[in-house]
């Protein structure tokens, strides 16, 4: 297994497109969706979607178990039943040192395939229902930031901008 490099928002086209059907359910994707739960998981993440690391294909990792032991992959998501509404706080891996609450759906059902191209259907609640609307949405070229207002829109991509360029130093003096 492999690290991917994450990409961050702005930085990368990726980010900010409809991403394209997965049609090959082969080893190789085998092989990258095995490297996006590597990278999720050394990145702290509950979530990874195949644009973070720069690929436009609807695959997205996801582990919400409180152990880190039950990751499952979605492959080309839809949504199919969606209901209630709540503000969560949100934070992600491609807007680093951000975090702030966004409308979501308390409950939703979503229709995917898995890594060998079978469908199945999966129903979450509070945090996976989180996850998967989150992930879905850079399926779909959003960001969670995308739903603040431009102001608070600006001022996280400042903060962002400083936690990028403070990591960056501390790297550059070890």
């Amino acid at each position: 297994m492999a690290l991917l490099k994450l990409v961050y928002y702005s930085k990368h086209p990726a980010l900010h497109k409809i991403a394209s059907p997965v049609k090959h359910f082969d080893a190789a994707l085998g092989q990258f969706i095995k490297d996006m739960y590597e990278t999720m998981y050394h990145e702290n993440g509950v979530g990874l979607a195949a644009p973070q690391v720069g690929i436009s294909k609807r695959i997205a990792t996801i582990d919400v178990s409180e152990e880190r032991n039950k990751p499952f992959v979605i492959i080309n998501p839809e949504i199919i039943e969606q209901t209630g509404e709540e503000l969560m706080e949100a934070g992600c891996l491609s807007v680093p040192g951000t975090y702030d609450k966004v409308p979501r759906s308390t409950y939703i059902k979503v229709r995917a395939q898995d890594e060998k191209g079978e469908f199945f259907e999966i129903e979450g609640e509070g945090l996976l229902s989180h996850c998967l609307q989150h992930e879905i949405d850079h399926l779909n070229g959003k960001l969670y930031i995308d739903y603040l207002s431009p102001l608070k829109k600006r001022s996280w991509l400042r903060k962002m901008e400083k936690f990028l360029r403070n990591e960056k130093n501390e790297k550059n003096e070890m």
